[in-house]
């Protein structure tokens, strides 16, 4: 008789990331998973190398440091942060200690992945709700939402559709839902955004004793391979996170890191600014092509080009040139390509690249 997991495992498709290489391809330029245009500030490399020497020490596990660091760097009280390996062990451990057997998770049709990759792992069951111009749709949430329904997730932008949902939406949501449903607000591309009324979801944990935000240094800071994400959430869910959480789940290096990148002078700034400035350059360039460009709120842009047979030849022409991009089958979205913004001389690459493709 063979071992058996719990029938939920079976259900769950492994999560496939952003390819990398391209066989017979010298130069690579990798634009598939939203890395950041100019990797790791200097400040976080040379944290990273002075840990090396330490390599042999246990991490702190409170994480002091780095909490505090966060809490200055955004205005927030530390011992109301968590940190994780990331944003996705945060998510994972949020559902494990809130959802399992016999409760729903509640999403927007294309929202991120790992959200249904951990739900169906710890044995929720997933409803994934209908976008409106592949925006979340917060009355179809709201209707969604059934006995069994004990979280709902929100990424604000999302990911991979660049949409943003404004504050009055996030709040109308939040107050339509049950106290006994905690609302996750993912938050891993608020540096980029540049809205006046946007909040990434402090105000919210702020105001009520259910919700809670989720951040990661993967993006805009350039640290994706340290993993180092955060959470702040009301202080009774941050004693729950911390009694799943592992004793060292983030290791030393990456707390180190992530202090000097935060301290790192104008590097959001600098950041920010060429997101903007490229982002709207190559939706230009595409449009320009004939191509369809969603908004984006986000260091990437979702280009439509009206078939999953279109995009795919155009994923191949994009290779052809060195040039990785992330196809979006997985998402339901077979007829788009998801663009991280590189660098100018990355970005210009692509507008080439699409054009040619486009008046081949």
């Amino acid at each position: 008789m063979t071992v058996m997991p719990r029938p939920s495992i079976l259900s769950v498709e492994p999560y496939v990331g952003g390819e990398s290489k391209i066989p017979g391809v010298n130069r690579i330029v990798k634009l598939s998973s939203n890395e950041g245009a100019f990797g790791p500030p200097p400040g976080a490399i040379e944290a990273i190398r002075a840990m090396a020497a330490e390599a042999h020490r246990y991490p702190d596990g409170s994480g002091k440091a780095i909490r505090e660091a966060i809490g200055a760097r955004f205005g927030l009280d530390p011992a109301r942060i968590v940190v994780g390996n990331g944003s996705d062990e945060l998510l994972a451990l949020i559902i494990l200690a809130y959802g399992g057997e016999g409760t729903d998770i509640v999403m927007s049709a294309h929202g991120f992945l790992m959200y249904e990759i951990t739900g169906r792992w710890a044995g929720c069951q997933i409803i994934k709700v209908p976008e409106k111009n592949l925006t979340t749709d917060v009355d179809g949430m709201l209707a969604a939402v059934g006995p069994r329904t004990r979280l709902v997730f929100l990424a604000n932008p999302n990911n991979p559709t660049g949409s943003i949902l404004p504050q009055s939406e996030v709040d109308r949501l939040r107050a339509g839902l049950r106290e006994d449903i905690l609302l996750v607000l993912d938050s891993a591309y608020a540096e980029y955004v540049t809205r006046p009324d946007y909040d990434a979801g402090a105000k919210l944990v702020d105001a009520s004793g259910n919700t809670v935000m989720t951040r990661t240094f993967s993006k805009i800071f350039g640290m994706g391979g340290m993993r180092l994400g955060w959470a702040y959430a009301p202080a009774p869910i941050v004693d729950v996170l911390s009694r799943v959480r592992g004793p060292f789940n983030v290791n030393a290096a990456a707390m180190a890191a992530g202090v000097a990148a935060l301290a790192e002078k104008g590097w959001i700034e600098k950041s920010v600014a060429h997101n903007t400035e490229w982002r709207a350059k190559v939706t230009a360039g595409l449009e320009a092509a004939g191509i369809k460009v969603w908004p984006s709120e986000g260091n990437f842009l979702l280009a439509d080009f009206g078939t999953a047979a279109k995009a795919k030849a155009a994923d191949d022409a994009m290779k052809s040139r060195g040039l990785i991009v992330r196809a979006m089958g997985g998402y339901g979205l077979g007829s788009c390509l998801r663009i991280s913004i590189g660098t100018a001389e990355e970005c210009t690459m692509v507008i080439e690249a699409l054009t040619a493709f486009m008046h081949g």
